[in-house]
């Protein structure tokens, strides 16, 4: 059984996924209308990743002997002035992320609640992944400069990224 703390923290960060989702979707929708493909590909990816992630808390929650709970979410930003401006917000949102999963596990120790801790050990190994694929895709970036050439072999690269990423992740 889960505490009432951690089934509020727990619930906390499945609103954090979903939105996280939302927010991934929308920087895909604005990368295609720009007309990067490639980014707008690893955005939906990305989308899909963080709903996997709140549903795999959902039902950990409701096999905990918890309830679950869906939450009105944020609106996510719909705009940005260039894309690596929408990476320096994925790449920060994911630090935050970071933090609030950290946050959890530090109430598992406090509630001696090991299962939890246990489970959410998958999450802190992913946030490392995350991070480090969004510190990559900012060095990138910042190689390329302005340079067009770089961003549709950018763009044309990352849709690979797309491919091996997501046959590597299995969030069960």
């Amino acid at each position: 059984m889960l505490s009432k703390n951690i089934e509020t923290a727990l619930n906390k960060q499945i609103r954090i996924e979903a939105e996280s989702s939302q927010t991934y979707l929308s920087m895909a929708c604005w990368a295609e209308v720009h007309g990067l493909e490639g980014i707008a590909q690893f955005m939906y990816t990305q989308s899909d990743e963080e709903r996997a992630h709140m549903l795999k808390l959902v039902k950990y929650v409701n096999e905990r002997g918890g309830h679950a709970q869906i939450t009105d979410l944020k609106a996510p930003k719909t705009s940005y002035s260039t894309f690596k401006e929408m990476f320096e917000t994925l790449y920060n949102h994911e630090i935050f992320v970071s933090e609030s999963i950290n946050e959890l596990v530090h109430i598992t120790f406090e509630e001696k609640d090991y299962a939890t801790h246990n489970f959410l050990q998958w999450y802190v190994a992913e946030q490392i992944e995350e991070e480090a694929t969004a510190k990559s895709i900012l060095d990138k970036i910042n190689l390329i400069g302005d340079d067009k050439g770089g961003l549709y072999l950018f763009d044309r690269d990352i849709q690979q990224l797309t491919v091996t990423s997501s046959i590597a992740i299995n969030p069960k």
